[in-house]
């Protein structure tokens, strides 16, 4: 049991790393955002040829595709942090009503049920849509797009991180079901 809490510990610090990742994600899309919107105003200030040489619709629509690549990492590298931390959405009415040790089943059952499988079909099902995009070197339609493997790589990454943190919750509660005392990992009632 000692080396898979090893194993849990390591995962969770990587999460942690990661999810510094996603939160800065969320600072640039505002400032992408913003910036687009302002270039888009201030471009409309400018002559007509001016304004036709810069291209407008190509600076909006790489900001957007961007903006949107960016959302996708923020989920997707924050999922599995959100998970560790115990703030993934489910419905707390029953689980905040139970036992520890009825909470600590269920965080193993469901786990092994139905987080382990849902994780690693969506890795095994997006990875072969990134290789196709890599492959092609698929890029958007829209003028000015973006290249689109690099997103298309954000899903299996970020569902592979997503499964090695939910083995390391269920490793967890299998310590907790064993009468293991570990620290911070107990739950919390939503606060709202």
């Amino acid at each position: 049991m000692n080396a898979l809490l090893a194993f849990s510990r390591s995962t969770d610090w990587a999460n942690e790393k990661v999810a510094i990742v996603a939160n800065w994600l969320v600072l640039l899309t505002c400032v992408v955002s913003a910036g687009n919107a302002i270039l888009r105003y201030l471009l409309n200030y400018l002559p007509d040829r001016v304004r036709d040489f810069l291209g407008t619709h190509i600076v909006t629509n790489a900001a957007l595709e961007l903006q949107w690549y960016m959302f996708a990492g923020m989920v997707m590298f924050g999922a599995a942090y959100t998970l560790k931390r115990n703030e993934h959405v489910r419905v707390d009415l029953l689980y905040g009503s139970v036992s520890d040790n009825a909470r600590d089943w269920i965080d193993f059952l469901g786990g092994i049920v139905f987080l382990m499988p849902f994780t690693l079909f969506l890795m095994y099902d997006t990875w072969p849509w990134f290789l196709e995009a890599w492959r092609l070197n698929e890029a958007s339609s829209n003028a000015g797009g973006l290249v689109r493997w690099p997103v298309k790589l954000i899903l299996p990454i970020g569902f592979a991180l997503l499964a090695l943190q939910g083995l390391s919750e269920i490793i967890k509660a299998m310590a907790r079901l064993q009468g293991y005392t570990l620290e911070g990992s107990r739950y919390e009632r939503p606060l709202q």
